[in-house]
């Protein structure tokens, strides 16, 4: 995933479901002013799960078991962890019980499997080192069932699961011999810290003598680019320990050009540079070969993911401590434009390596595979004399279709890409024939490797099922049409979702890298308008339909200035009949237009920037909010002028939603508990136009809300939130205008951060849909399903 995807939200996370059944809370109460007493609580059992995408972001590892073939896990930079179902194929979420308050506990910066007990499993958490962007620190989680069941251990610094140099490691490993000891390699400064009790406590390898001193940018020593990149990886000679004892000799690579390996051949009680080392690169990633007793490093000039320019594969003999540059394209050489990461060997024969460029974004990544120890290369494909390129693979796509990104590329470009962000490259330990490796969107598979050796062609195709790693940014669930849901995605553009189960393809003409906001016309659904951040040659940041989705038109002109689509989920509004949108893009005014976007003109009375909707009855009427003052138009928005309303938060995640069928109905949510002022934090209702708000006392928190087909028997719309009520934070549903709530999610399935969106929809009761920060769209309906 991209930091695009990621940083507007400064680390707010989420994760996503799978199918359980769901207690109910107690109900909370209202403070509205015809709100009668709370009801007794029911009981309703919901069953969540994705309506799939398939990937969407970068997968930073893959490691697998190296004792039970087939137990293979995967991280992401902001979606959690995941390991493979052997039987269906298909990856299931680690990490859906991370809860709002440790929402950066799904940034797994690294993934340990036990070779002793492969029951056991550890993940490194922590998404960023900034306190503003991630208040709480790092820990590591532990589990003896395969990651069904967790323990947290705190650690006392942080790490950087979203950071530059997420895609080096693994920082996090367990000894083959004594499973009992774990080692970790921590940036910042911190160095390498060691556990001996199965990672239930932590100490600092003292005797360690480099914590590493490579830092992106030091002139931004609090930002994102001011960490030091720390110890990196640690490996074990294998040879050199026996059951139940402590391996004794040990390599750890660290980032720092002049010293990048350090040796211990006494168990970590002391430590070595290991001489004759190459200097001038940082060391990616590192491999040891049990067998030969070779020590392999893929290096690049910089911490990557997004960069890199320059870099090497080195071998050492550890018998002789003699090193060997074996790089596919050497760094001397002018045809090297990129460092190396992704490194793996086959364990069923050693001198069978593979690497990947780290990035090489023009025309595409490489890998090169290697059957004798390095000494000559074959690359994925070549290129010829006239743009043409030969390729040892071919790609199937067909369950991510999405993933051509709607390109058509000029040669040498082909689409879809080989991949970018190719930093974790691994062949199975059990079967020189099966390898898969991690993207920036997803993860690509094999299970032909070998004919690579012979002149054949590889078979890649997606092996990302069930991995869902996407910011959701928006979502609408119109009245009308074959989709039930349309989304506003990071990176990927955007859906219309018309098989939950299948993943469909990106919107097109015009193609967005990512979609903030989408709205339908409440009187006239067929009509949908959205905006992006245009890609594949496109330049509108606007489209509109009326097919439902199934053909879009971007706009004539854009309001003089626009640099970007605006704010997530509350940038753009279009009238309950359609023909009047109001749009608030970054870099002009709040400005409207009644032909579809052809001409637009500035709205009066309104801060560039603010979020705005449109009343779901009365097409003339439309909405916004800024710092704490809420706005009304009543001419289409033309004009607009501030209501008499107070109370409301000015600072933090505030959404506010009409309600479908009642005019003036506005429900407001938002606030938050560290503003550099004091302001509220809560959910509101308006049944005037935003004249006034009244607070429900029982929402201690709200987040965000939205609206569903009503219960049976009942005639206002199902209201959804993801608040804390009552003490609880949760996912609530009230099928009586908030007079009592019901929670829908439980402490298993707490998706992490899910304030951004929501909605239900309006033909399914019952049915929830929202949007996470790193675990894709989540839905839910009530029973078993």
């Amino acid at each position: 995933m991209s930091d695009a995807q990621d940083l507007s939200r400064r680390g707010l996370l989420a994760a996503g479901a799978a199918a359980a059944a769901l207690p109910v809370l107690a109900p909370a109460t209202a403070s509205a002013a015809s709100a009668p007493a709370a009801g007794k609580a029911r009981r309703v059992p919901y069953t969540f799960r994705n309506a799939e995408i398939v990937g969407g972001g970068f997968v930073t590892g893959i490691v697998f078991n190296q004792s039970e073939p087939g137990l293979v896990y995967a991280r992401t930079d902001i979606g959690g962890a995941y390991r493979l179902d052997k039987a269906t194929r298909r990856w299931i979420p680690l990490t859906d019980w991370i809860g709002w308050d440790e929402y950066g506990h799904t940034g797994i910066i690294s993934i340990a499997t036990d070779e002793v007990d492969p029951d056991r499993v550890y993940l490194a958490a922590g998404t960023y080192t900034m306190p503003e962007w991630d208040p709480s620190m790092a820990a590591i989680l532990r589990s003896t069932d395969r990651g069904r069941t967790w323990k947290t251990t705190p650690l006392p610094f942080r790490l950087g699961g979203n950071m530059p140099g997420r895609g080096i490691g693994e920082r996090l490993v367990i000894d083959p011999h004594r499973n009992r000891i774990l080692y970790l390699g921590v940036r910042g400064g911190h160095g390498l810290w060691r556990s001996t009790d199965h990672g239930k406590s932590f100490a600092k390898v003292t005797s360690f003598p480099n914590p590493g001193n490579f830092v992106i940018d030091p002139t931004d020593p609090d930002g994102y680019n001011g960490d030091n990149l720390g110890v990196l990886q640690v490996v074990f000679d294998k040879r050199t320990g026996r059951a139940g004892r402590a391996t004794r000799t040990l390599y750890v690579t660290v980032a720092d050009k002049d010293n990048i390996l350090y040796r211990s051949t006494d168990a970590g009680t002391t430590w070595e540079r290991v001489p004759g080392q190459p200097t001038g690169f940082i060391p990616h990633h590192a491999v040891f070969d049990h067998v030969g007793g070779y020590l392999y490093l893929a290096t690049s000039d910089t911490a990557g993911p997004y960069d890199g320019s320059k870099g090497d594969v080195w071998k050492l003999d550890t018998a002789t401590d003699t090193w060997t540059r074996i790089s596919p394209v050497p760094s001397t050489s002018d045809d090297n434009q990129y460092g190396y990461s992704g490194l793996t060997i086959d364990r069923q024969n050693p001198a069978t390596l593979m690497v990947s460029t780290q990035v090489k974004w023009y025309p595409d990544c490489l890998l090169f595979r290697s059957t004798d120890g390095g000494t000559s290369w074959t690359p994925a494909w070549e290129a010829g004399p006239n743009s043409e390129r030969t390729l040892r693979y071919d790609i199937d796509i067909s369950a991510a279709p999405w993933l051509t990104w709607n390109a058509s590329p000029s040669l040498p470009e082909m689409t879809p890409k080989l991949g970018w962000m190719m930093e974790c490259v691994q062949i199975d330990p059990f079967d020189s024939d099966h390898f898969m490796y991690g993207t920036g969107a997803t993860i690509y598979g094999a299970d032909n490797l070998t004919d690579w050796d012979s002149g054949g062609t590889v078979h890649l195709s997606v092996r990302a099922q069930g991995l869902e790693e996407t910011a959701v940014l928006a979502l609408v669930s119109p009245s009308v049409g074959t989709a039930h849901l349309f989304s506003g995605v990071g990176d990927v553009g955007g859906f219309r979702h018309t098989d939950f189960r299948k993943a469909p393809k990106m919107y097109d003409s015009p193609t967005f890298g990512g979609t903030p906001a989408l709205d339908y016309a409440e009187l006239a659904p067929h009509t949908l308008v959205r905006v992006g951040h245009p890609t594949s040659g496109w330049t509108q940041h606007f489209a509109v339909s009326t097919d439902s989705g199934a053909t879009w038109k971007p706009s004539g002109s854009e309001p003089s200035g626009v640099t970007g689509p605006g704010v997530e989920d509350q940038a753009v509004a279009i009238s309950a009949d359609g023909r009047r949108i109001v749009w608030s893009p970054a870099g002009a005014p709040v400005s409207w237009s009644d032909d579809h976007g052809a001409t637009w003109t500035a709205s009066k009375g309104l801060p560039a920037g603010a979020p705005v909707r449109s009343d779901r009855v009365n097409p003339a009427k439309f909405y916004a909010y800024d710092s704490g003052v809420f706005y009304l138009s009543t001419d289409g928005g033309m004009t607009f002028k501030a209501t008499a309303a107070t109370g409301l938060p000015i600072a933090g995640n505030v959404r506010f939603k009409p309600v479908p069928g009642h005019e003036g109905d506005i429900w407001l949510a938002g606030g938050t508990t560290k503003p550099a002022t004091p302001t509220p934090y809560g959910l509101w209702r308006s049944t005037d136009s935003g004249t006034s708000f009244t607070r429900f006392e029982a929402v201690d928190q709200g987040d965000v809300v939205g609206f569903g087909k009503a219960a049976p028997g009942a005639k206002y719309p199902a209201v959804y939130t993801s608040s804390k009520i009552h003490g609880v934070r949760g996912i609530f549903r009230s099928d009586d205008a908030g007079r009592t709530w019901v929670r829908i999610n439980d402490d298993r399935h707490q998706y992490a951060w899910t304030g951004n969106t929501m909605t239900g929809d309006p033909r399914v009761y019952g049915r929830i849909y929202f949007g996470t920060n790193g675990r894709g769209v989540i839905y839910g309906d009530p029973g078993q399903v």
